[in-house]
């Protein structure tokens, strides 16, 4: 079996590891108990064997929230543009984030216990709360290129995967059972691929795992209303902290020999310390399904706006489809905004890392087949309880009405240029001669 050793952390290295941050943020205090679940979903056990929930706004059908992770999608460059907003405003609907009122605290983005929020982020904590919690509609997806590298220190002997025979590779471990514990996942997931690559199986290396409370949560200051989530990347330099950056203490401390870290976003930040290097990069195989990685970042809703306000999805949908397209029709521009919440280098970095990227989220082939390898993943290595059909959690037809009233009012408006309607004085006038 796999070695597997496990690290106590102090203070420090629990700030460290606290990579959940990266996904939306902290936690806040556990409050009251979730309200029933529709009777044909699959149940949750947490801590004493039901599932607990953190503080939410009262549900009103006027107000739309929103959440997000710092991830590349039309929804983290429109909460810079605001189009969203503009389109709920006119329907007059709030749209607003989900920490914008002080009653909400961050669990909602991990279980989705707020039935008029929609979410678009990374790939796992979707799939938790659809196997799991409560069923929710899988609405769009966007790919990235961003699958893992296995990253190294610069002085040790170590440039392939059989290096690696016998070393210790870090994988963090959250306590906390409320939420999915996506960075473990991800980092899991990664590490295996890696592996089988290279004809080893996590049978050849030392696991050395890293658990920390991930109970930060309590601290205040993560509980301040906030208009927008760029309002927490800008109260710190989150592309050089190393709370974003898990187990990279580890590795440079020589607790570990190798640890997993994202391709691009987190790869560069990491090799421009002069520290670290990469002996292996996902994001370079031609197998799409091996780079797979918390991605593609998705977007859901709960069954119940679906069922009972569809006109509200489909409201959101219009928007992403509008923002999308003008985030691949100005990439440089749709960089500059994206680098202030995500972890490439810079602007540049960015551009480079999202100039082959389909900014409008769909349901393509290839996003429904990523989305089923995390899901098996997720489903084979314990993360989720229950199995469910990914095609039919999937929602196409609130994108294709987006598309198809886009469409319509596109060639309302183009008709009205060509052919103005006709004035009173026109339809009143006869032709002489």
């Amino acid at each position: 079996m796999t070695k597997i050793d496990q690290r106590s952390m102090n203070r420090r290295d629990v700030l460290t590891a606290a990579g959940s941050i990266a996904a939306g943020t902290a936690l806040a205090s556990i409050l009251t108990a979730a309200r029933p679940q529709d009777p044909g979903a699959p149940k949750k056990g947490g801590p004493g064997g039901s599932l607990r929930k953190g503080g939410t706004v009262p549900l009103n059908w006027k107000e739309v929230y929103f959440t997000n992770c710092p991830m590349v999608s039309a929804n983290n460059v429109d909460q810079e543009l605001g189009w969203c907003k503009t389109d709920f405003k006119a329907k007059g609907i709030d749209y607003s984030y989900m920490r914008s009122r002080r009653e909400t605290d961050w669990y909602p983005h991990y279980i989705h216990n707020l039935d008029n929020l929609i979410r678009f982020g990374g790939l796992y904590p979707p799939i938790h709360v659809h196997a799991d919690i409560r069923r929710t509609r899988l609405l769009g997806a966007t790919w990235v290129y961003e699958g893992g590298c296995m990253a190294v220190r610069v002085g040790d002997p170590i440039h392939r995967m059989k290096d690696l025979v016998g070393k210790r590779i870090g994988l963090s471990k959250s306590l906390n059972t409320i939420k999915c514990d996506w960075w473990r996942i991800q980092e899991h997931m990664g590490i295996e691929n890696m592996l089988m690559l290279n004809d080893m199986t996590m049978k050849d290396v030392q696991i050395v795992e890293f658990p920390y409370p991930d109970a930060w949560y309590d601290d205040a200051k993560m509980l301040e209303p906030m208009i927008n989530p760029t309002d927490l990347w800008a109260t710190r330099d989150h592309k050089h902290d190393l709370a974003f950056r898990p187990l990279e203490s580890a590795l440079l401390s020589g607790k570990v020999d190798a640890i997993y870290t994202q391709s691009r976003v987190f790869q560069h930040l990491q090799e421009d310390t002069g520290k670290i290097r990469m002996i292996e990069d996902l994001s370079s195989n031609p197998d799409w399904k091996l780079q797979v990685a918390n991605t593609p970042a998705v977007i859901t809703c709960t069954d119940v706006m679906a069922k009972e306000h569809p006109e509200l999805v489909v409201t959101y949908m219009k928007s992403m489809i509008k923002v999308g397209r003008w985030a691949n029709a100005h990439k440089e521009a749709a960089a500059v905004l994206l680098d202030r919440q995500t972890f490439y280098r810079d602007a540049e970095d960015t551009y480079q890392g999202i100039k082959d990227v389909d900014m409008v989220p769909n349901l393509s082939p290839q996003n429904l087949a990523c989305i089923e390898t995390g899901k098996d993943f997720m489903l084979r290595n314990g993360y989720i309880k229950n199995d469910f059909d990914v095609r039919a959690w999937a929602a196409p037809e609130f994108f294709e009405q987006a598309a198809k009233e886009l469409i319509e009012e596109a060639w309302k408006n183009r008709s009205a240029e060509v052919l103005p309607e006709v004035s009173e004085l026109q339809a009143s006038s006869r032709r002489i001669g």
